[in-house]
């Protein structure tokens, strides 16, 4: 029987994470200050209107609320508290702090998914969250504690999400990028009472703020998001989660070439870590499985059954 590697995906998937870890540099050096709720919603809506446009398909049933839920997990819920974190802490603590989310998959999974958790997964946690912190934690760093509340709340935001779209899937005839749309359209109209409650809306945005905005849309969002989704639905949500580390580990790397911060031997031996707990959480390459297979084989082998 044929077998499927999951490098390629792996490797496709990883790049939506790397997008990700560049919002913390247009954070801090392109978007207005104190406006993490502008920044998520304009990052969510006009992205996931642009899918919806070149889609064009429509939500039925009980997709309607399936989907509303994953837009608030992804989308809504977590640009609000990831934004906060970013504006609140310095970017790596904020990106350290979100990806603690491994673990809260890895024990979803097992609960929601039936997916066995390996030794080496857990592994895999104790080092990708200590190579994080050695390439983000510096001597000197304050944490404010209304930032480190929001980076816990986007971990756990995502990790439900993820495991709840795994366990979904999608609608049948759906198209990935219809349902990207749908996510990121309904997270971003979640968003705007709160937005124009607590925020409202501009006087005026310069052309540097428009760019960066623009930026988190295109790539921060329609382009990453269908990547993501992609990952979710060919690999084990214990697998897919390690993919996030990526993130800090690219924010680093920018601050590194554009910003002129400096990497430590320290720091390199995080990025090392890292990258090997890609490794160390990769899946096995499993069977293609039989037309007949049944719908719990499928989700331990990591694929998604139809779902109407």
């Amino acid at each position: 029987m044929a077998q499927r590697s999951p490098a390629t995906d792996i490797f496709i998937t990883l790049l939506a994470p790397l997008i990700w870890g560049s919002t913390y540099l247009i954070t801090t050096e392109m978007l207005p200050d104190g406006r993490p709720l502008l920044a998520a919603f304009l990052r969510a809506l006009p992205a996931g209107l642009i899918l919806l446009l070149i889609s064009r398909r429509w939500l039925q049933g009980e997709w309607w609320w399936r989907v509303a839920i994953l837009g608030a997990l992804n989308i809504g819920a977590f640009f609000y508290f990831l934004f906060m974190s970013a504006y609140l802490l310095p970017g790596g603590v904020a990106a350290l702090i979100a990806n603690c989310q491994p673990v809260l998959v890895l024990l979803l999974a097992r609960l929601l998914l039936a997916e066995q958790v390996r030794p080496r997964q857990w592994a895999a946690c104790a080092v990708g969250i200590s190579g994080v912190a050695l390439l983000v934690l510096q001597p000197g760093l304050s944490l404010n504690t209304a930032g480190v509340l929001a980076g816990l709340a986007a971990a756990a935001s995502m990790a439900t999400g993820i495991v709840l779209t795994k366990r979904w899937g999608r609608p049948e005839g759906m198209s990935l990028l219809n349902l990207t749309g749908w996510q990121l359209t309904l997270g971003g109209l979640m968003l705007l009472p709160v937005l124009l409650w607590q925020e409202g809306l501009p006087d005026t945005l310069s052309g540097l703020n428009v760019a960066g905005y623009s930026y988190l849309a295109l790539f921060g969002a329609l382009i990453a998001y269908s990547l993501w989704f992609r990952g979710i639905e060919r690999l084990p949500a214990s697998t897919l989660s390690f993919m996030s580390l990526g993130s800090p580990l690219c924010a680093t790397l920018l601050g590194w070439l554009i910003l002129g911060e400096a990497l430590t031997p320290i720091q390199l031996l995080g990025a090392a870590a890292i990258v090997g707990t890609l490794w160390l959480a990769r899946p096995a390459a499993v069977k293609a499985p039989k037309q007949d297979a049944k719908p719990d084989d499928l989700l331990a082998s990591g694929a998604q059954p139809a779902r109407k």
